[in-house]
């Protein structure tokens, strides 16, 4: 899988443990955002050019870390086509996979340990999306973020 990675300052000596996990498992990593070489630097610098390469398809997911995860997630959600999921949790992993189709997982450093944030990412990689009525619920938050009603959404607008 090709996966675009990057983390602000509090995630740094993560991020390149998972870097390093993901490529042993053969995986083609792109770290996008990882300039953190200071004190301190601001998560949507770090969460836009992942964000931006899963939607333009120049990765087929994204991971994301920092301290909590939800700076990230936030930042992420703002680029149209990226379903961005905050998890703690390996069930949270296959969920959001299952049934929201997320394409860029958000971790949080501070409160995982690296056992955990290493099973997460296992999880997320390896479950496919569902389809079916989540499918359908798909189609409505595109809808939404092309300014539409979800519930305009109709059958022939969801993909098969």
């Amino acid at each position: 899988m090709k996966i675009a990675v990057g983390a602000d300052h509090r995630a740094n000596e993560v991020v390149m443990q998972i870097v390093q996990s993901l490529e042993a498992a053969g995986h083609e990593v792109h770290q996008l955002g990882v300039a953190c070489n200071t004190n301190s630097c601001d998560y949507p610098d770090q969460a836009y050019p992942v964000a931006k390469a899963v939607a333009n398809g120049e990765a087929e997911g994204g991971i994301l870390l920092c301290g909590t995860g939800i700076g990230m997630s936030i930042a992420a959600n703002k680029v149209p086509g990226i379903r961005a999921a905050l998890v703690h949790d390996e069930i949270g992993a296959r969920i959001c996979r299952q049934h929201n189709n997320a394409n860029v997982l958000c971790l949080s450093a501070d409160m995982l340990g690296m056992r955990i944030i290493e099973q997460i990412i296992e999880a997320w990689i390896t479950t496919p999306f569902e389809g079916g009525r989540h499918a359908r619920r798909l189609a409505k938050i595109t809808a939404i973020e092309q300014g539409k009603e979800p519930a305009s959404v109709n059958e022939a607008d969801i993909p098969a």
